[in-house]
Formats: structure tokens, sequence, C-alpha cells
């Protein structure tokens, strides 16, 4: 496994994110159990989850991990655990989605009982809040991070003027303010490379992209999907992008690789990600993302996935200014 800073902090964090919204829902908790004993063997060290995961039964991720880690062997002490705040938890009007400072308290307890631990290394916005100022929003977490109840503030779909918004007040508190964001990011959705990435690059805040593989198109399944599996329902993408994603899969044979593989191998070549978020369903779909960090594209093969996806044509304003 290979680690790198997380954002600019010195916490080191593995290329791998494991992430767990499968938990509960299409794995079961024994499933899910052997799944984070086997991460933590193939050293990934870097779980991510959030309060709504479990939906309908909001919570019930975060209740899976706290079992497993309330199994001892120092699991916690091994892993770089994150969590989120933002959406719905109840229907009283206070638990609506926000960051209010009255919120964000509560959730922060909420999701210590059930991941039982006394501490979230890092806490993520899992959505931007614009009818909350940023000094309530600050000073809310800035009580946390004094009380050792989180220790990084990150974020979630924030938009690059968002970050920076957000960071400008930040610094004028004196606050360490955001040190990741997790965004939608593959080979289908390259947006962010316009504007999120460099932002986050150029203010030292890591990258943590979800999606991966586009909701399944370049898992290597989209071309031939069942009838009653998860690609099945992305029929209309499939249809939009079947000649680029017929493309793919004979690139990914003449390399001898898998298609999520690749995909994974390419993201991480980018200098603005930390790490891609694999959320598996399986332990083999566990077990074969690690392939990704040993495969090492070059400019001929990048130059031909840019051809085959290409991107927004580099970051703004360059990408569509002279």
């Amino acid at each position: 496994m290979e680690y790198i800073k997380l954002g600019r902090t010195g916490c080191e964090v593995s290329r791998l994110c494991l992430g767990t919204m499968n938990f509960g829902r299409r794995a079961t908790e024994e499933e899910s159990f052997r799944m984070m004993d086997r991460a933590l063997d193939l050293g990934i060290n870097f779980f991510d989850t959030a309060n709504v995961y479990g939906n309908p039964d909001k919570g019930l991720t975060e209740t899976i991990i706290g079992r497993w880690l309330a199994q001892g062997g120092r699991r916690r002490d091994r892993i770089v655990l994150a969590t989120k705040v933002y959406g719905p938890m109840a229907e009283e009007v206070n638990r609506q989605p926000g960051l209010s400072a009255y919120k964000i308290k509560r959730e922060v307890e909420e999701s210590l009982k059930r991941l039982q631990t006394d501490h979230i290394d890092l806490y993520q916005m899992h959505h931007i809040d614009r009818g909350v100022g940023w000094d309530e929003i600050w000073g809310a977490f800035e009580d946390l991070v004094s009380a050792g109840k989180v220790v990084y503030i990150g974020s979630s779909n924030f938009a690059a003027w968002d970050i920076a918004h957000a960071q400008g007040y930040a610094r004028q508190r004196g606050f360490l303010g955001l040190v990741s964001e997790q965004h939608r990011y593959s080979l289908v959705c390259r947006q962010p490379e316009l504007e999120v990435l460099p932002c986050a690059h150029a203010l030292g805040i890591g990258v943590i992209p979800y999606s991966p593989l586009g909701g399944g198109l370049l898992g290597g399944s989209a071309l031939n999907a069942q009838e009653g599996t998860r690609t099945a329902g992305l029929k209309d993408q499939i249809a939009r992008l079947r000649p680029q994603l017929e493309q793919y899969a004979a690139f990914c044979r003449e390399l001898g690789e898998k298609e999520a593989d690749v995909a994974l191998a390419w993201m991480l070549r980018n200098p603005a990600i930390t790490g891609p978020i694999i959320g598996p369903r399986t332990m083999e779909q566990l077990e074969g993302s690690v392939r990704a960090l040993e495969i090492q594209l070059n400019e001929d093969q990048l130059k031909r996935l840019d051809e085959i996806f290409p991107g927004p044509g580099g970051s703004a304003p360059e990408a569509y200014a002279w």
C-alpha cells in the first residue's frame, strides 16, 4: 500500500479510501466486518462513512463500524476515521439538512456514540449550507477541535468558490479550516478539473473522489448489464456513452487490465488527488482494487484516455478563454 499526506496536514492516509456506504445496505454486518478486517490487512487505513448511511435506517453504517471497532485488536488506533454531517436525521426541524451550530454539535455526539469512539479524525460537511454564516460554522467546529472530539475538518460537494470562501473565513479566525474536499470525479465526470481540483490543490486541500468508477459505468459490467443489477439502472447513460465505453473496454483489454483498475490508476496520477473512495459490495471487489496501485500509465496511454473521455480542456479560465 502507498500512503500520502491528507492535504497539508501531517496525517498519512492510504491512497485508497474504504467507502462504507454499502455496509448494512448491500453488504451484511458480517460481510462488512470481514471487508474492514481485510482492508487493514491490505494496508488501507482510511475509512469513510456518513451519519446518513444505512438509508432507510440512517445511522446503521456508523453503528456497524462502531461494533467492528468495539472488537478491539487496536482497530481504532490503526485507522483514520472519517464521517459526515449535513443530511436529515430526524423529523425535528433542527435535524433537517443544514450546518447550524446546534445541528453540528448534536450530530457529532450521535456519531460518536454509534461509532463507539471518543473522537472523529476527519469530520466532513456533506454539503454546502449557504444559509448559515461561516462564523457560526467555524465556531462550532473550533469548539469540537478544542474539545478533542474532532481532529480535522473536511468538506464534500463544495464548489471551488465555496472552498475558497470557507478558507478565507478560517484564515481570518486563525483556524486550519478545510484539509480535504470529497467530490464526484471520474473519467466520465471530469468537470471538477475546471475549478475544484486546481483550487483545492493550490490551497493544500486533498481531494477525495467518490464514484471514481462513474457509479458503475467504468466497472467492467456496464456494456453487458444484467437485469436486477446496479448497472442495469444506468441504461440511459450507457446508451449515451456506449461508443466511449466500447473504446474504453477495448483499450483495457489491450493493456490486459480490468476496467475498474485502469480508472483508479488514471485518477491516482493526478497530483490533486489524495485517494479515491472505493465502495466494495464484496470481498472480491475490495481485493481487486489494490491492483490499481501497481498500474503505471504512460503518456501515450493517458493521451488515449483523454481522447476517449475528453476533459474540459484544463483548468479555468484557460480551458475556455485565451
